[in-house]
């Protein structure tokens, strides 16, 4: 009889620690192809997938998550005719999350990106470079969905925006940096919103999926001014 309570106790502080270890653990998170929905020239074949790659690597140098590989997720998902889509079902989600270890399914979908270059004046080029004459303006957003890939609810919503200036004296060549599709777009406007909104993108998700320590009040004070924004920028007949 002392064997057997032994035994129980033994199982009970075993289970205790157990679960203590996962809720102090690591979300094992795969991130999505990105979609876009927006008229950025920058975007073609496979920057979705570059993008997705990007927040991946945000999100790792946090050191707060644990990514899936993009092969294996891209197979899964591709297999569920889910890449994407960002629609996962429950049964499907929990598939997905058994296929690839990913407790949660993170998409991302560029929904406005707009950008505006004006002249300065005093630009001048020679063979082929120019230099300055022009000042860039680029915004971007992106929605954001943590789905929870055992229910497949979404658990975490939210816009963030990426914003850059760019003025005074540019040399328009080719620099590099992203790699892919997004290469040339290093250090331009638009590639300094994405990797803008990005970051944002990281920061958000570090806050309300690890450590949820009182960060969650800045996000919501920002999602109020994009949409008091919005509200501005609407224009009813």
């Amino acid at each position: 009889m002392k064997k057997l309570l032994l035994n129980v106790a033994m199982a009970l502080v075993a289970a205790t620690a157990a679960g203590s270890a996962l809720a102090g653990g690591q979300p094992v998170i795969g991130v999505a192809e990105f979609t876009n929905q927006s008229g950025a020239a920058w975007w073609r074949g496979g920057v979705g997938w570059e993008l997705s790659g990007m927040l991946s690597n945000e999100l790792s140098s946090s050191g707060d998550f644990k990514i899936v590989e993009r092969q294996k997720l891209q197979n899964v998902l591709e297999e569920q005719n889910l890449a994407a889509s960002g629609r996962v079902a429950r049964g499907t989600g929990a598939k997905i999350g058994k296929l690839t270890g990913a407790q949660y399914l993170i998409t991302g979908t560029v929904s406005a990106y707009e950008e505006n270059t004006s002249s300065t004046g005093g630009g001048f080029s020679f063979k082929g470079i120019g230099l300055g004459g022009k000042s860039s303006e680029a915004y971007l957003a992106v929605d954001l969905r943590v789905i929870n890939t055992e229910t497949g609810d979404v658990d975490f919503s939210r816009t963030v925006e990426g914003r850059s200036k760019g003025g005074g004296v540019s040399v328009a060549v080719y620099r590099g940096g992203f790699g892919g599709n997004l290469a040339h777009e290093e250090n331009t406007p638009a590639g300094k919103a994405i990797r803008a909104a990005l970051v944002e993108a990281s920061d958000y998700l570090d806050c309300v999926m690890v450590k949820r320590n009182g960060c969650e009040a800045d996000f919501n004070a920002k999602e109020q001014k994009r949409r008091q924004g919005d509200k501005k920028a609407l224009k009813l007949d």
